[in-house]
């Protein structure tokens, strides 16, 4: 059994999602977003930090999975996203989580199937495969989207024989 936290970097917001992953079964544990309150960048950082620290402690997930930055055509932007990816991925490295990365065209086509997918397709399609009464906010949804894309890749390398890749993959049979 693994518990799967998956990421979707902001600065201002900071998409969550938790699943349990057992066989070929997946569910839904939590989701939420991590919005900043402050103008001032470093604090955002830190809330974000603090915030994930948090739900690790409460859910003790035992992977963690993030969303790659980008290339965005503002620069500045996306020099905070990856300042808040970095915020991120050092909440999961201080509590021992090992970290995978996916770009949102792998993400997308996990979920839904093709790479180009839009948002409220995203929302959708977790939904329907979570069993959600409604269709979560749309970064709560794209974290729950980069969980899901993290446990179908490890289920595509468990069944190709890669088990030996990670000592992760095997948790999922």
């Amino acid at each position: 059994m693994a518990i799967i936290l998956g990421v979707d970097p902001g600065s201002r917001i900071t998409g969550y999602g938790i699943i349990q992953c057992q066989g070929r079964h997946q569910q839904y544990l939590g989701s939420g977003c991590i919005r900043t309150q402050s103008e001032d960048l470093p604090l955002r950082l830190k809330q974000i930090f603090d915030g994930l620290t948090e739900i690790i402690r409460q859910y003790q997930p035992t992977e963690f999975a993030i969303e790659r930055v980008f290339l965005a055509k503002n620069a500045d932007s996306a020099l905070k996203l990856g300042q808040a990816r970095g915020a991120a991925i050092v909440a999961a490295t201080v509590a021992g989580l090992p970290v995978s990365e996916y770009s949102a065209t792998q993400i997308k086509s996990a979920v839904v199937g093709t790479g180009r997918a839009q948002k409220a397709q995203v929302q959708h399609m977790i939904q329907q495969l979570l069993k959600l009464p409604a269709a979560p906010q749309a970064d709560a949804a794209d974290a729950l989207g980069v969980a899901m894309c993290h446990y179908h890749t490890c289920q595509s390398l468990v069944a190709l024989g890669g088990q030996a890749r990670s000592r992760s993959y095997g948790r999922y049979r």
